[in-house]
């Protein structure tokens, strides 16, 4: 500060008041200097000058009068005090700044709310200040929308060019390690962008462009796991996998499963399930013949049930007609998934009947909506059978020791009950013998 400058509340030298006044009452005093107000606020300017009419004398000195709400009564006695000597606006933070430049517009002091204006617009800021930014920035005036920059929407250009490289990045093999969870941090904001909750998904999902290039990185994924697959088939052959090496080959095999199933639930959003269903019915026996080559011992529930998983969308993207398959296709995916499904829980409830209760190492099992939904999508799919084959898939789970999963009663009951009127409905037909 500069020798002899005024100095604010200092009463032997000051020669105005600004009486800041509150709707509750509060009536706060500063002995300040016209000069300063004048130079640096054109609301005092305005008021301090021959031609404001309104302005009192409080003795020898002249009141200006400011009216606040009491919760900016310390930012305005803030910007008062900048007035007479400037500091950096990251000494109040984010939310201070705010309150300053508030007052600053108010009271027409253009350096100071500049100051704030430009500290605010290059601050970190946190979620609620975010908030309150937003409630308070748009009413300053066009002159302060640049702080509110970094949260307006952006164009879809940048948005599909940052989808499509976080996808390639998703969808690429990668070990445990930082690399692993930088593409699992990917994943969550890739399915975040696609979902539709209170707004609008950030990438639009009919966009030819994004569903050509997502295509083409979920076939190379899906390439990669046939080839890992075909790798452990032909060892297998050769010569069984040591049992150092079971470990390595499950992990792996549970990362493959795992993007896989994420892939799913994003081709789903784009309705693009056709490119996994046709491939998972194709690879359907080579993928439970590795499972059962890599996955041995008491460890091998994790894998089997990210499998269940992965199979349960397939079924279900059928069993809605989303994707359209032969019935011989159909009738071979039933069949092989209910033996898998019905094992698997087997061993999940044997594992829950066997846990030693310690709440240290929780107990893997089928997640419940997985295990309905799976239930529910072969129960379609057998419906759209044909009687006889429905009668074969019905007869092996009436005669299987798992009977109680999947639970088939729902088809059995249609079965029988258009098994036994299926000769009088047809009756119109000429030569019912041509239905059979």
């Amino acid at each position: 500060m500069r020798a002899g400058r005024p100095k604010i509340g200092d009463q032997a030298t000051s020669d105005v008041v600004v009486r800041l006044r509150t709707p509750e009452g509060r009536d706060e005093w500063l002995y300040c200097h016209s000069a300063v107000l004048a130079a640096g606020s054109t609301y005092f300017a305005d008021r301090l000058s021959d031609a404001w009419p309104t302005c009192q004398i409080l003795g020898s000195r002249y009141c200006v009068e400011v009216y606040c709400q009491e919760l900016d009564l310390s930012s305005y006695v803030t910007a008062l005090r900048l007035l007479y000597a400037i500091e950096p606006c990251s000494h109040f933070g984010v939310r201070g700044a705010l309150g300053v430049l508030q007052a600053a517009v108010h009271l027409g002091c253009g350096q100071i709310a500049a100051a704030c204006a430009g500290y605010i617009e290059s601050a970190p800021w946190e979620e609620a200040d975010e908030e309150e930014i937003l409630r308070t920035v748009p009413g300053l005036g066009p002159q302060y929308e640049c702080i509110l920059a970094r949260l307006r929407p952006i164009d879809p250009a940048p948005v599909t060019s940052i989808f499509l490289s976080a996808f390639r990045h998703a969808t690429l093999s990668s070990a445990a390690g930082p690399a692993r969870e930088l593409k699992s941090a990917a994943q969550e904001q890739l399915e975040y962008m696609l979902t539709e909750d209170d707004d609008a998904p950030l990438i639009a999902l009919d966009n030819d462009t994004v569903k050509s290039q997502v295509k083409d990185c979920a076939t190379a994924l899906l390439s990669q796991f046939s080839a890992f697959m075909s790798s452990i088939l032909t060892k297998q052959k050769e010569a069984p996998p040591l049992d150092g090496e079971h470990g390595q080959l499950q992990q792996e095999l549970q990362f493959f499963l795992c993007d896989i199933s994420w892939v799913s639930q994003v081709l789903s959003k784009l309705e693009m399930m056709k490119c996994i269903v046709v491939y998972w019915v194709g690879v359907s026996t080579d993928m439970v013949e590795t499972v059962d080559a890599v996955c041995t011992g008491d460890d091998c529930l994790k894998t089997r049930l990210k499998v269940v998983e992965v199979s349960a969308k397939v079924l279900d993207a059928v069993a809605f007609g989303n994707v359209i398959l032969p019935a011989e296709k159909r009738r071979h995916m039933v069949n092989l998934w209910i033996r898998f499904a019905r094992v698997t829980k087997s061993l999940a409830d044997q594992g829950d009947q066997d846990g030693d209760g310690e709440a240290e190492t929780p107990k893997e099992n089928l997640d419940n909506e997985v295990c309905q939904g799976l239930e529910s999508a072969i129960v379609s799919i057998v419906l759209t059978l044909p009687s006889n084959s429905q009668a074969e898939i019905l007869s092996e789970w009436l005669q299987s020791k798992h009977v109680r999963y999947p639970d088939l009663t729902e088809a059995l009951e249609a079965w029988c009950y258009r098994s036994k009127v299926a000769k009088r409905r047809l009756s119109f037909l000429s030569d019912i013998g041509q239905v059979s």
